[in-house]
């Protein structure tokens, strides 16, 4: 067994199936092929590297060849390699993806040229139909020439999707590899939330004390984030409203951010999307906020909390599509817990709501209870594989 299959599919198997042909070109950015090819293949997919003349100066096709347990194509042969992967022939590849792409390769598919194994397969697949993303890496220069730019929107409007670059440096650096990954699934995985708008709300909120102190709840934002990202990968127009916490959203996640419960809610008057998850830890009690800074070195400090107004039953006065509500207890008992998940789901009307212990959350993993209707789904695993099961349970409602 080659190497490369002990890693197929270990993170989840969004792409589990799919056959991907890798093309890389003569950027400097190659070196992060074997990365990205390996990063597909974890995600369950067949990778096929192509590589240019000039990509072989830069990255050796015996890594590639490591890193996906395919031969990498140098050139074309009698065996027509293109055609028999993205020809209009059985079992051909579900994507290419080109990454890095030069300006010169941009240049040369929008005008039809093939004199690279790499611009032949994109020819071919255009011709097909196969879908092509491209991910550029050159100097910024390079990729603002305004002739660069027309034929990248020549590529886009013959339906080639792009993914980045990112501008750093004076140059236009190739998207991060989670970028990359998490757009190709977009493109060919589930898709089943495709033209759905779904809104998630994470992180903590921060009631404030005075100017400077706050009262908060425990919470990274992990959660809410895998959330907003799964809803991307199955094709969602997603946003995300980020309260406190230690983690942060990609870059591609559309993020708007809250402090308190008061902040929250002026940004939930009129939620106009068919799915509205909310994972936050949301405070229950508010202080009566003081002027200024209290000052340092007293004896006592007696600080008086009212309760805040409930998010969930806020968003459903006004919104009649899929509300996932999440609930966190310190309860011993299985059947207390889903017993007190319960009353809430009917207090505030949502459709699923999500049960777990604080102690069964660390960092990455956690065990909840997946509530929908009358089925009651345990789980355990990492919150990333979380968000998909609850997403199932969401997109069965649809």
């Amino acid at each position: 067994m080659h190497p490369s299959n002990e890693i197929k599919g270990i993170k989840d198997d969004a792409l589990a199936g799919k056959r991907i042909v890798l093309g890389i070109t003569g950027s400097i950015a190659a070196v992060e092929t074997v990365k990205l090819a390996r990063e597909l293949i974890r995600r369950g997919a067949e990778v096929y590297p192509v590589l240019s003349p000039a990509a072989t100066k830069i990255v050796h096709p015996d890594s590639l060849g490591f890193a996906t347990g395919k031969r990498p194509i140098t050139e074309l042969t009698g065996a027509v390699e293109h055609v028999a992967l993205c020809g209009d022939v059985e079992g051909h590849a579900d994507l290419l993806l080109i990454a890095p792409s030069t300006a010169n390769t941009i240049s040369k598919i929008a005008c039809g040229i093939d004199d690279t194994p790499v611009t032949t397969f994109a020819t071919t697949a255009l011709g097909t139909g196969i879908p092509l993303m491209i991910v550029p890496a050159m100097h910024a220069t390079m990729y603002d020439n305004p002739a660069v730019m027309r034929n990248v929107e020549r590529l886009k409007k013959m339906g080639v999707d792009f993914v980045g670059p990112r501008f750093e440096e004076k140059k236009a650096k190739i998207a991060g590899i989670y970028e990359i990954v998490s757009a190709v699934v977009r493109r060919i995985g589930k898709k089943d939330l495709r033209d759905t708008r779904v809104l998630v709300i994470g992180g903590a909120t921060s009631e404030p004390v005075d100017d400077m102190r706050v009262i908060s709840n425990r919470s990274s934002g992990r959660t809410g984030i895998e959330l907003a990202v799964e809803a991307y990968e199955r094709g969602a127009d997603v946003k995300l409203l980020l309260g406190k916490g230690s983690e942060r959203p990609p870059e591609w996640i559309k993020t708007d951010y809250f402090t308190d419960v008061e902040s929250l809610i002026s940004m939930l008057d009129e939620p106009d999307y068919d799915m509205i998850l909310v994972p936050a830890a949301i405070s229950d009690y508010t202080p009566e906020r003081k002027e200024g800074k209290i000052p340092s070195g007293m004896e006592e400090l007696v600080i008086r909390l009212r309760p805040t107004p409930k998010v969930i039953e806020h968003i459903r006065k006004n919104y009649e599509g899929i509300l996932v509500a999440f609930k966190a207890e310190s309860v011993e008992s299985t059947e207390e817990l889903i017993k007190r998940a319960e009353r809430r789901a009917k207090e505030s009307s949502a459709d699923i709501i999500v049960a777990n212990r604080l102690s069964d959350v660390t960092h990455d993993s956690t065990k909840a209870f997946i509530i929908n209707g009358s089925s009651v789904r345990g789980f355990e695993g990492s919150k990333k594989e979380l968000a998909g099961a609850i997403m199932d349970e969401a997109v069965s409602l649809l």
